[in-house]
């Protein structure tokens, strides 16, 4: 089912709109707004299934016994890549 509906966008977005039909990327502006706007459903869906996963991730490593667990210590772990960087360099 198509929906009519009017939007509005600015002097550069509509070149660029037009700009791509001419090209022949597109059939119409309308084509290219549909394009566009699936192509941002399917970003965010992409989006969405990464985070599952690193929630799915989290929560079994939450789930595992203390002993396996990654030691975490009191250092910056971002001071101590910085410093073996340098130490390369040198």
């Amino acid at each position: 089912m198509t929906v009519k509906t009017a939007i509005s966008m600015t002097d550069r977005h509509h070149e660029f709109a037009k700009r791509k039909v001419a090209e022949g990327s597109y059939a119409s502006v309308s084509s290219f707004i549909a394009a566009n706007i699936e192509q941002a459903i399917r970003d965010e869906e992409e989006r969405n299934a990464a985070l599952e996963a690193m929630k799915e991730t989290i929560r079994e490593r939450m789930e595992l016994p203390r002993d396996q667990w990654i030691p975490w210590d009191e250092d910056n772990p971002i001071e101590r890549i910085v410093a073996r960087l340098e130490a390369k360099r040198d």
